[in-house]
């Protein structure tokens, strides 16, 4: 009996994450550059009980796997004035933090001028946070006279992307499955960004879904009490 409380309760606790991921990218849906994640679930391991001639297995409910990120294109938004890019195909900017030198990667190519060692007579291309986006050396961008000018912003990539890890702002840093850096595949496109991958619709629908499954888990919980609670009379 406890069994089924069980794997109610995960499955209710389950579905509440996934609703806590379709809700941010919902949240994203006009985020420049945002790539959307989605939850897989996987079945809980089996118990195995020992009948007469064949064992009997019982699950035990089932669990999100991984939160995977979904790395499709968004659409390319026309961005005229300033320092905006975006990229067709695969492929990721580069960032570097001027104060940690760690360097991160993004989809969100909404760039500026930029002042951040003091000197007044250089300015880079940065991002919003104030990271230096890097050219395809993996340097700084020092940027000239014209503000409206294109400047050579490199473009990065990974055998594979599985399991990047987000660290806010759209940005993402690669682990050790991803391998070594590579040279982005992906074409740069000028006084342009990418809108959010994330598509409405499809996210409403998982709502509906994960809503019906958290429903159910309730009332399966709900009928085991009633089950115990009337076990538990005809017992007294």
């Amino acid at each position: 009996m406890n069994q089924s409380f069980y794997a109610a309760a995960v499955a209710a606790s389950q579905q509440q994450q996934s609703l806590n991921v379709v809700s941010n990218n919902i949240a994203n849906i006009n985020t420049i550059g945002f790539k959307s994640q989605q939850t897989q679930f996987s079945e809980l391991l089996y118990t195995a009980y020992q009948g007469a001639e064949n064992d009997v297995f019982r699950g035990s409910g089932s669990s999100i796997m991984q939160t995977s990120t979904d790395f499709a294109d968004g659409a390319l938004i026309a961005r005229s004035g300033g320092q905006n890019y975006a990229i067709s195909g695969n492929g990721f900017f580069a960032v570097q933090n001027p104060q940690t030198n760690q360097i991160s990667y993004t989809r969100a190519g909404s760039f500026h001028w930029g002042n951040t060692d003091n000197n007044l007579n250089e300015f880079y291309l940065c991002d919003a946070e104030g990271n230096y986006v890097l050219d395809q050396n993996q340097q700084p961008i020092l940027m000239g006279e014209d503000a409206e000018a294109q400047y050579p912003v490199g473009v990065f990539d990974f055998i594979n992307t599985d399991d990047m890890q987000h660290i806010g702002n759209n940005r993402l840093l690669p682990v050790e499955k991803n391998g070594d850096v590579l040279v982005g595949t992906g074409k740069v496109v000028f006084g342009a960004v990418e809108g959010s991958n994330a598509d409405l619709t499809t996210q409403f629908t998982k709502i509906i879904e994960a809503q019906r499954s958290y429903s159910y888990a309730l009332k399966m919980v709900q009928t085991q009490d009633e089950i115990e609670s009337t076990i538990n009379g005809l017992r007294s």
